[in-house]
């Protein structure tokens, strides 16, 4: 079962644009242009490289351009959302130590009336019995759940590829797995049952168009995955707050001081941390610093 649960929330969830929900057969996709920047200081110097990643994709998806190969062979080491990714049954247990209270009571007594057949539905098409989530809280059964008809597999995800790739280089984590989802541990109730909710909504209408951010992901089409980043569970405040824009702001002076080092990172964080007025990228650029997309 925790090995089951560490599969179904794919660290980054709701934030990362990991195609949550989408069946999308493995093919060859035309345009392959995910989002790559080079970050250059006040002088033009270059200080590192961005990209933004995707945490699951089904197998066989082609995703290394050219100027992926090549920021991968310059960095000198790796910026990631959480570096010990590959610690499966750590990061398993931890889930299971925060995402337990009992006598919670059953999940469609969480959502509003209209949510409880597709939420039903949702459970059907699950491995959880209904049963399993009395004692389950609000934002991880979101989670569990998150993953129900999705194609993508964690194990394809952008970051852990890189992760692999710096294996002789150093690998630096923004955060602690039991950080991340402690994120999402705090929320107030309130929040996450807007959370549960939004899963629901964004899986029911994930079947009327599959694999899109998918697809916006590797064509890195910027007009439908900044859209992401403000609609669906993104839309609530608290939510977004929360889950993006506090962390971007936690993140943003850790990097700022990496990039005025001499060596250069390459950071590869979920997408939705990169794009939009509280992005990485604008954040940078309010810092001084030059952020430039580059063609892949």
């Amino acid at each position: 079962m925790l090995s089951r649960m560490f599969a179904a929330f794919a660290l980054g969830f709701a934030l990362s644009l990991t195609a949550c929900a989408e069946r999308e057969e493995a093919v060859d996709f035309p345009g392959v242009n995910p989002l790559v920047y080079e970050i250059a200081n006040a002088d033009g110097e270059v200080e590192g490289w961005m990209l933004g990643t995707i945490h699951a994709l089904p197998d066989g998806v082609s995703w290394r351009t050219q100027t992926i190969e090549s920021l991968v062979a310059d960095a000198d080491y790796l910026w990631v959302e959480v570096a010990e990714l590959e610690n499966r049954a750590q990061i398993a247990l931890t889930f299971g130590e925060l995402a337990g209270t009992e006598g919670l009571g059953p999940l469609n007594d969480r959502v509003e009336e209209d949510l409880r057949e597709p939420l039903a539905t949702m459970i059907a098409r699950s491995d959880f019995p209904a049963g399993d989530f009395a004692d389950t809280e609000s934002w991880a059964a979101a989670i569990m759940l998150s993953r129900v008809d999705a194609n993508g597999d964690p194990g394809n995800g952008v970051d852990r590829a890189l992760i692999r790739d710096f294996a002789q280089r150093e690998v630096r984590g923004f955060e602690t797995a039991a950080g991340q989802l402690g994120v999402f541990d705090q929320l107030a109730e309130e929040d996450q049952r807007d959370l549960l909710e939004g899963t629901v909504r964004e899986w029911a209408a994930s079947r009327d168009e599959p694999g899109k951010l998918m697809r916006a992901w590797i064509a890195g089409d910027l007009a439908v995955l900044e859209e992401a980043t403000k609609t669906g569970i993104m839309a609530d405040p608290e939510l977004r707050d929360a889950l993006l824009v506090g962390r971007n702001e936690d993140w943003i002076e850790p990097l700022v001081q990496s990039l005025q080092a001499d060596e250069r990172p390459l950071v590869a964080v979920g997408t939705a941390h990169l794009i939009g007025p509280d992005g990485l990228a604008a954040m940078l650029e309010a810092r001084g610093f030059t952020v430039t997309r580059l063609n892949n």
